[in-house]
């Protein structure tokens, strides 16, 4: 992390002080961004086997 972010604890100060529907859009955000990070890391999972070595004897450089 850089110097220049907030705590945890002035993140959470700050979102206390939400009105309940910028609260709500605010989860809605959040739980957008992990459902994105979630399939991202799922879909990596389909790509290991392009890291095979024994693959590349398919590639022109090999």
């Amino acid at each position: 992390m850089t110097a220049n972010l907030r705590s945890v604890e002035e993140i959470k100060s700050i979102i206390f002080q939400l009105a309940p529907d910028e609260l709500m859009v605010l989860m809605a955000t959040i739980e957008e961004r992990l459902e994105t990070l979630g399939m991202m890391q799922l879909a990596e999972t389909g790509f290991q086997e392009w890291y095979d070595p024994e693959e590349d004897i398919y590639n022109d450089d090999a």
